[in-house]
C-alpha cells in the first residue's frame, strides 16, 4: 500500500470536499444526464439486442454482470455491464481488478473490453440517478477500503460516472496489468494517480468541463488514437473550457460594456444634436461591435492573457483589436449610417476604459483596499508587516491569500520582491514590487518587516540557496509557501 503515501503528500494541497457549483449547474447536468441516457437507451436497443445475441452464443450465462460499487455519499448500487467473463466461481472469486492476460475474460468479452462497449448499459444507472455521464469511477466496495478517509470523502461526494478524466488518461489500464501482480500494481501506482485525478475533477468540476471530458473520450475510443494520452493539463482545460472560459464569457462581458458605452454616448450626443436611433439598432450595434472586437482580439493576442495575472503593460494588447474594432464597425455604421462618425470613436475610447477596467477589476479594488489599509496603517501600527519574495505563481498566489479574509486585517503585505521578472514600481494583486533580491536586508529594516513569505521557484538550485541566505540574515521570520502547480481557473 505505499502507493497512497505518495498520494497523501500530492492531494495535501487540494480544497477537501467537495467544490461548490451553481444550482443551475447542477440541474443542467442531471437534466443532461437523463436526456443523453434515454435518448442513447433508445437508440442503441438495437445494437444492445445484437450484442446479447453474441454474448449468449459465446459462453453460457446471463447477458448482463451486475456488481457493487459505491456511489454517491458512500451509497451502494449495482452496476450494469455487458458480462465479459466466464460464468465460473473463478470469476467472481479472482482479483477484483482485471488484466491484460485474465483468464477468466471470453473470446467477445475482450473484444466489448477493449472497445469500452461492456459499459454502455450504465446508461441505466444514469437514468436512474446512481451514475452520471462524467464524475469519478465508481469502485468496488473492498477496494474502496483502502482509500485514505479525506479522499474518500471527497470523491464520493458526487455521482460517479460512465467516463472521467481519470478514465481518459487510463484508457489503457488493463493493458498495464498482469495477472501476477495485479493488484500490487494497481494498487501502488495506478489507483493514487487515479483518485488524485478524481479529486482534482470533484474541486474543479464544471458542466463544460464534461463536456470536455466526453469529448476526450470519443477522441481517445476512436480507432488509432488507443494509445493516444493528452496532456493532463488538458483533461481539465480541454476546448470548451477555454472557449467558455475565456472567449465566450469575455464576449458576454464585452458586449454589456460596449452596449453602457454606445448608450452613455448616445444619452450625451442627444443632449447637443438629435439622434434618432432606437434600442434595438443600438443593441444590434453592440453585439457586432463585441464581436469584432473579441475576433481582433483573437488575432492580436489578447484573448489568450490570463487577466488575473497580467501586467499593467498587458493593457497595450487591448489597443489592436480596439483600432482594427473601430475600422471595421466604421465601416459597418457607414453601410448602415446609424451614428456620426464622431459618436463612433467616443463610444470607441469608452469602450476601452470597460474593457480595462472589466479586465483589471481584481487588482483595483485590491489595490483600493490595499491603499486604505495602508493609509490606516500609518496612524495604528497594529499589522505584522509581510514581505514576498518571488512574484510568480506561488508569490501571487500568497499575495491573494494575505489580502483577504482574517489575514488583512492580521497582516499588511508591503509588496513583491523579485529577482527578474518585474521591475520596482510594477503592479501584481494591487501590491507593488519594491527591489530586487539583494534589498532584501534593506526593505525589511525599512518597512519593519515581521515576515518574509518566500515564494521563489523554478529558478537555477545556487540562486535559490543565495536568495534563502539573504533572507537568513534579516531578523524576519520565514514562511516557505507551496508551489501548486494544478491547471489554472482562468476567469473573466
Amino acid at each position: 500500500m505505499t502507493g497512497f503515501t505518495n498520494l497523501d503528500a500530492l492531494t495535501q494541497t487540494q480544497t477537501p470536499g467537495s467544490s461548490s457549483t451553481p444550482g443551475w449547474e447542477d440541474a443542467a447536468k442531471r437534466a443532461l444526464d437523463i436526456a443523453a441516457s434515454a435518448l442513447g437507451l433508445l437508440a442503441l436497443a438495437p445494437a444492445f439486442t445484437l450484442i446479447a445475441f453474441v454474448i449468449r452464443r459465446d459462453s453460457p450465462g446471463p447477458v448482463f454482470y451486475q456488481g457493487w460499487r459505491l456511489g454517491k455519499d458512500d451509497k451502494p448500487f449495482l452496476i450494469l455491464k455487458f458480462r465479459t467473463m466466464n460464468e465460473t466461481p473463478e470469476s467472481y472469486n479472482g482479483p477484483r481488478v482485471t488484466a491484460q492476460d485474465d483468464e477468466r475474460i471470453t473470446s467477445f468479452g475482450k473484444w466489448l473490453r477493449d472497445s469500452k462497449i461492456n459499459e454502455l448499459p450504465q446508461l441505466w444507472n444514469v437514468l436512474k440517478g446512481e451514475m452520471s455521464l462524467v464524475g469519478p469511477r465508481p469502485e468496488d466496495p473492498q477496494l474502496a477500503e483502502a482509500w485514505p478517509p479525506d479522499v474518500r470523502a471527497q470523491v464520493l461526494s458526487v455521482r460517479p460516472g460512465i467516463t472521467s478524466p481519470a478514465s481518459v488518461l487510463y484508457r489503457d489500464e488493463e493493458e498495464m496489468l498482469l495477472s501476477k501482480t495485479v493488484m500490487e500494481t494497481y494498487l501502488g501506482e495506478i489507483l493514487p494517480s487515479k483518485l488524485r485525478l478524481d479529486q482534482l475533477y470533484v474541486h474543479r468540476r464544471s458542466l463544460l468541463l464534461d463536456l470536455d471530458v466526453l469529448l476526450w473520450t470519443l477522441l481517445v475510443l476512436t480507432p488509432g488514437l488507443k494509445h493516444y494520452k493528452p496532456p493532463e493539463e488538458s483533461l481539465f482545460w480541454g476546448l470548451l473550457s477555454r472557449l467558455g472560459g475565456r472567449y465566450v464569457n469575455w464576449f458576454v462581458i464585452d458586449m454589456l460594456t460596449t452596449l453602457t458605452a454606445f448608450t452613455v454616448t448616445g444619452l450625451a450626443w442627444r443632449t447637443f444634436q438629435p439622434l434618432e436611433v432606437g434600442f434595438f439598432q443600438a443593441a444590434f450595434f453592440a453585439v457586432v461591435y463585441s464581436f469584432i472586437f473579441s475576433l481582433a482580439g483573437a488575432f492580436s493576442g489578447s484573448q489568450r492573457i490570463v487577466w488575473r495575472y497580467a501586467s499593467r503593460r498587458d493593457a497595450l494588447h487591448l489597443i489592436p483589436a480596439i483600432l482594427l474594432a473601430v475600422l471595421l464597425a466604421s465601416a459597418v455604421n457607414y453601410l448602415l449610417d446609424l451614428f456620426p462618425f464622431g459618436m463612433i470613436l467616443l463610444a470607441a475610447a469608452l469602450t476601452f476604459i470597460g474593457y480595462t477596467l472589466a479586465r483589471y477589476r481584481q487588482r483595483i479594488l485590491a489595490g483600493i483596499l490595499t491603499g486604505w489599509l495602508n493609509v490606516r496603517d500609518t496612524r495604528q501600527n497594529l499589522r505584522e508587516r509581510v514581505l514576498i519574495v518571488g512574484s510568480g505563481r506561488a508569490g501571487q498566489n500568497a499575495a491573494k491569500s494575505f489580502l483577504n479574509g482574517n489575514n488583512a486585517r492580521i497582516f499588511q503585505v508591503i509588496g513583491f520582491v523579485d529577482a527578474e521578472m518585474f521591475n520596482p514600481g510594477d503592479r501584481l494583486q494591487g501590491l507593488k514590487v519594491v527591489g530586487k533580491r539583494n534589498e532584501i536586508p534593506a526593505l525589511v529594516e525599512h518597512y519593519d518587516v515581521g515576515v518574509i513569505v518566500y515564494a521563489m521557484y523554478e529558478i537555477p538550485e545556487d540562486e535559490d540557496r543565495a536568495m534563502m541566505e539573504i533572507c537568513r540574515k534579516t531578523r524576519a521570520r520565514i514562511i516557505t509557501w507551496p508551489n501548486v502547480t494544478t491547471p489554472d481557473e482562468v476567469q473573466p
